[in-house]
Order: C-alpha cells, then structure tokens, then sequence
C-alpha cells in the first residue's frame, strides 16, 4: 500500500514532488545569492575566500554585513522550514489525503517560502514576512496533525 502512494501516478505525491522540488531550488537560490552578494561587496566569510575570490584589495573577511546578513538569515530560515516540510510532506503523502487538500497544503507552502524571500529581500514591512512565514508552519503543523492522527 504505502509503495503504491510513493509514484508518480499517484497525484499526491507527485504534487509533493513538484512543490518539495520548487522549494529546495529556491533554497539553493539563495545560497547562490549570498555568493553573489559577498562577491558584490567584497566581504566574505573566510580569509581564503577573501584572497581567492577578492577582486579588490580591501577585500576582507567580515561577519555583520548587513546586504550580507540579510540574505543569509534568509537563507537559514529556509534551511529550518524547508527540511520540516519534506519529511512532513512525504509522510502526509503515506497518510493516503484527499489529492485536492494535499496539493493545497503543498501549494500554500511553496508559495509561503517564495513570499516569504520577496518581502525579506525587499525589504516588504511587517507584518508581511511573519504572515508569509507563519502560513509555511501553519501548513506543517496541519500535516504533521493528520500524520499523528493517522499513526495513533
């Protein structure tokens, strides 16, 4: 039974799939991001990064940037939202859901991250980001209920 529902005949997953998928390159995105933004300003993490990658001699190696900063807890807080999702996600898929609530739940997270990146690197006031953000948990907490109603 639960091989059947991993398949991608099976919409469920293949919507987790699409959505999962969508998400993690929007994570590696911004890990690009933060390179390109470093490299912009010449402010880099390590000294071998400085000498390596510094087109300018004043390149140096700084923690607070704040062009810097904010791209990277950007990106951290997608390395703490988007790990959660796929494990809840792929175990929400072996519950057996309706297709058309799953592929809500998929679809109102994926679009949760993407916002939540556009009003962070913006930057959009608040309460835009929190909102983004608290319907991405909002939508893991739902699974993650229906996983332990379905395990108990």
């Amino acid at each position: 039974m639960a091989l059947e529902l991993i398949a991608f005949d099976n919409p469920v997953f293949a919507g987790f799939a699409y959505y999962g998928t969508l998400v993690v390159l929007k994570m590696f995105a911004l890990a690009f991001l933060t390179s390109i933004t470093r490299g912009q300003r010449q402010v880099f993490g390590n000294e071998e990064d400085a000498r390596t990658f510094g087109s300018r001699k004043d390149a140096k190696v700084i923690y607070n940037d704040p062009g810097v900063e904010r791209v990277r807890r950007n990106h951290l807080n997608d390395l703490e939202n988007i790990p959660a999702f796929l494990f809840l996600g792929l175990l929400y898929v072996l519950t057996g859901p309706s297709a058309g609530t799953a592929i809500w739940h998929f679809r109102i997270f994926c679009a949760s991250r993407f916002l939540h990146t556009v009003c962070y690197q913006v930057p959009l006031p608040q309460p835009s980001r929190a909102l983004a953000f608290f319907a991405g948990v909002f939508v893991c907490f739902s699974m993650a209920f229906q996983i332990l109603g379905a395990a108990a």
